[in-house]
């Protein structure tokens, strides 16, 4: 499978999973230098750092059931970050996208080098929980 069949995969994948749970803060496929063949998903969602490893169990069972097991093969890690990081917010000033895709090559994302990235996610989200 090509990376550009992945990222589809993955980019209706963050669509359909933010249509059901919510909104994305960031969503992100990460080529990282030191693991050069297998991408770390990036997400930050209110909703996933209430419970994260709901969350985790949650991604995990949508990636097999809608892309199938082997898309999971993809991965090395599912990493979850809290939408108020002051590294996440750094990324949604610098990356406005919503159900789309920013490729970026060679850069440095939470201090470790990435070889490639595609952002499929950047955006401010409400983190207000309602009350």
């Amino acid at each position: 499978m090509t990376s550009t069949e992945l990222i589809e995969k993955f980019r209706r994948l963050e669509s359909s999973v933010a249509a059901e749970r919510g909104d994305f803060a960031l969503f992100a496929l990460f080529l990282r230098e030191d693991v050069p063949d297998r991408w770390d998903l990036i997400v930050s969602a209110p909703w996933a750092s209430s419970d994260e490893k709901s969350a985790l169990d949650y991604l995990i069972a949508t990636i097999k059931s809608d892309l199938g097991p082997e898309d999971l093969t993809n991965l090395s890690r599912i990493v979850f970050l809290d939408p108020h990081d002051s590294s996440v917010q750094a990324l949604n000033t610098a990356f406005h996208v919503e159900h789309g895709v920013v490729e970026v090559r060679e850069s440095t994302f939470f201090g470790l080098p990435v070889k490639h990235a595609f952002i499929i996610t950047s955006k401010r989200v409400d983190t207000a929980v309602p009350g």
